[in-house]
């Protein structure tokens, strides 16, 4: 008997990444859409919702016809639970973190835990990434596209 699913991972990632699609879709529909001359606040994010249903129905594909590579891969039962949970409490630190703290604060928060995340957690370096996105996000955010974001936010002394 053949298996019609080659790849249950890739099958799964595929249909997560469609369903993320699906919901933002969802939650941008009352957004005007405007045209790509004059886009309206809608446009992008459909347009980036397009996209990743585009690459997770690519991934589905691929896992209903190509077996994995590595024999050894991981079932679809162990997934890292540990670090999806870290990347996306991560996310909603700096969501919730950018208006008390400020972008300099929340990001350098939010990229710390997000690299607790990897298996090969290293302090050293997980402190020194922080710190190089916290000066890229102030180069490009603040001084190059001249966003109003306050480095320190009214918690810690700031605006």
């Amino acid at each position: 008997m053949v298996r019609f699913v080659k790849n249950p991972r890739n099958v799964a990632t595929g249909l997560m990444l469609i369903a993320v699609a699906a919901f933002f879709v969802w939650q941008g529909s009352d957004l005007p859409m405007g045209r790509a001359i004059r886009m309206g606040p809608g446009y992008f994010p459909m347009i980036l919702a397009g996209l990743l249903a585009l690459l997770g129905l690519i991934v589905l594909l691929t896992g209903l016809t190509r077996p994995s590579d590595d024999e050894g891969s991981i079932a679809l039962r162990h997934w890292p639970w540990r670090a999806l949970a870290l990347v996306t409490l991560a996310v909603v630190l700096f969501g919730f973190g950018i208006r008390p703290l400020g972008l300099g604060p929340s990001m350098w928060l939010a990229v710390f835990v997000s690299s607790l995340a990897s298996s090969r957690f290293n302090i050293l370096t997980g402190l020194l990434s922080a710190c190089i996105m916290v000066a890229f996000s102030w180069a490009v955010f603040i001084k190059g596209l001249g966003l109003p974001l306050p480095m320190l936010g009214p918690w810690l002394g700031g605006y």
